[in-house]
Formats: C-alpha cells, sequence, structure tokens
C-alpha cells in the first residue's frame, strides 16, 4: 500500500515543529505492508495544499495522511472534519509569509465541510492500546492544517480518487517544552510510534 505522509516546517515562532522532525525519522523507516514517501510543507495559505496535491498526483497513493502541530493539545488527535474557511483569528500569528485572511472560503462552491476518510475511530483505539494519549478531534481550525486537509479532500472528491485522507495534529515535542515549561508535550519518540500505529492500522483496515 503506498502511503503518502507529509509534516511541516516550523512557524509561530518556534524554532522546531515535531511534524517535520517526524518526516525525517519516517523517511528511514520500514513498515509491513506499506511503501511510504514523506513531503515537508511551507506553512503557507494554499501553497500547502498545492504541494501535497502536486506529491499525491505525482506519486498516486492510496491513502495521504496529512500532520501537523497543535501546541497546546495533549494527545495525538487525528481530525474528524475539515472546514472551507480561512480565518486567522485577532492576536494570532500569520501564515510564514504574513498572510492573515479572516472569514474567506477555501473554494469558492466547495462543499462547507468535508470528513476524513481516515478510519480515525480505529486509529485512535489502537494507539490507546499501545499506551500513547489520543482522542478523535472534531475540529482542525482555521489555519494552515486545515487548509491543507479541506484541499487535499476536495480534490479527491472532485476527482473521484481511490484515496483514503485525512489529517493528524500531534502536540509540541519535549524538547519545545523545554523553552515553554507550561505546554503539554509528548517526546518525539513517542510521536514517531504513534504513526506507526496509525500507518499500521490503516494498512490492517484496508
Amino acid at each position: 500500500m503506498k502511503i503518502l505522509v507529509s509534516g511541516f516546517e516550523p512557524f509561530g515562532g518556534d524554532a522546531a515543529n515535531p511534524t517535520g522532525e517526524l518526516m525525517a525519522a519516517l523517511a528511514q523507516e520500514v513498515v509491513e505492508g506499506a511503501e511510504l514517501k514523506t513531503v515537508l510543507l511551507p506553512v503557507h495559505f494554499d501553497e500547502c495544499a498545492d504541494l501535497l496535491i502536486a506529491e499525491m498526483e505525482a506519486y498516486r497513493p492510496e491513502v495521504v495522511i496529512a500532520c501537523g502541530l497543535a501546541k497546546g493539545r495533549t494527545a495525538v488527535t487525528p481530525e474528524r472534519i475539515a472546514v472551507n474557511v480561512k480565518d486567522i483569528p485577532p492576536g494570532s500569528y500569520a501564515d510564514n509569509q504574513g498572510q492573515r485572511p479572516v472569514d474567506e472560503p477555501i473554494t469558492e462552491g466547495s462543499p462547507d465541510g468535508l470528513f476524513s476518510t481516515l478510519p480515525i475511530r480505529a486509529m485512535v483505539n489502537e494507539m490507546i492500546a499501545a499506551g500513547i494519549p489520543a482522542a478523535v478531534s472534531n475540529t482542525a481550525g482555521t489555519y494552515i492544517c486545515n487548509n491543507t486537509m479541506y484541499c487535499v479532500l476536495d480534490r479527491i472528491r472532485l476527482e473521484q480518487l481511490p484515496i483514503r485522507a485525512g489529517f493528524v495534529h500531534f502536540p509540541a515535542s519535549t524538547e519545545m517544552s523545554l523553552l515553554q515549561p507550561s505546554v503539554p508535550s509528548l517526546p518525539i519518540g513517542v510521536m514517531l510510534e504513534a504513526l506507526r500505529v496509525m500507518i499500521r492500522t490503516v494498512v490492517a483496515e484496508a
């Protein structure tokens, strides 16, 4: 099974993004039943999704698992739904090119929301069974992560592609919490094992 996995560059003033570190580590991994390809995405509205869709069209995977950082969350959280809006509330950081969209649709005329087609409940159950904090999330926000998830699912919908896709948010890494002790975190090793578990679950569910 060909699986495309993406992560992001640092953003919001942080020097690191654990999902970027996960992509570097995953590139060295072998997961039985899976052929893995990783890609690092820019934290820039629309460009993030354009790059992932281009990789999707070139690689032709059966599954896309996009990953992002949700600093402040305490668990690994597969997302249930993406919404058709780009919105940065006052006081929040812009994307890495300084853009601050407010109440803008991602794609005019497309559905208000699109659901993940990954087996998110099974993924969460397997992570919990492996001793990893995990939960289904019902909001991917309105920032870059939601933008990426929505665009990928919309392209799959429009072209009726035989691809299962969705998004997973990860907490801050322990290294990040050294500078921000009040921020919940997980070690990179635990997050990498969570990613392995999710990939194995997708393969098994197929």
